[in-house]
């Protein structure tokens, strides 16, 4: 009978530690769930709050433009959104112009070069042909109507030599 006076013992030590730790569980629990609770509070007091101020901003902002709106009319108001529209435009189109310019100025500087590629490419000198008064020659015959194909074969030169003589001479 003694042992079971003893298992009695420690079933009733067990459930007693197991009340005990469900206490101190339920008890953490609590406290965790009372922190959330007030963050959760003071959070809904500073949108409560917010949204106080911002209700009196719309308010305030109703009343002026009802003032405001007293205050001008149709016209004044037209030349208020021209005001605002231009003053917003303004810098928009200064910069376009200054775009314009800068296109038109590069615009300038590559005709420029272009210009000087040109004269460059005139005063390369051509080598001559083989034959040194050929390009005489080849303008001679061909201002006498004789075609490009019998101008090559009689100065023993390609075709293509031959319009470009006449194209340098500017003939062809």
């Amino acid at each position: 009978m003694n042992f079971d006076f003893i298992t009695i013992e420690y079933v009733v030590v067990a459930m007693a530690g197991m009340i005990l730790y469900l206490l101190y569980y339920v008890f953490t629990k609590d406290s965790q769930y009372h922190k959330n609770i007030h963050s959760v509070a003071s959070v809904v007091e500073e949108l409560n709050r917010d949204i106080y101020y911002l209700k009196k901003k719309v308010v305030d902002t109703q009343q002026s433009i009802q003032e405001n709106s007293q205050r001008m009319n149709d016209e004044e108001i037209y030349q208020e959104i021209e005001r605002s529209v231009y003053d917003m435009i303004q810098p928009l189109s200064l910069g376009l112009k200054r775009m314009q310019e800068d296109v038109q100025a590069i615009d300038a500087q590559i005709d420029a070069r272009i210009s000087s590629v040109e004269s460059g490419v005139k005063q390369i000198s051509i080598p001559s042909s083989i034959h040194g008064n050929d390009d005489e020659k080849i303008l001679s015959l061909y201002k006498q109507g004789i075609s490009l194909d019998t101008i090559s074969r009689e100065l023993h030169i390609s075709k293509p030599e031959v319009e470009f003589v006449l194209k340098i001479n500017k003939i062809k």
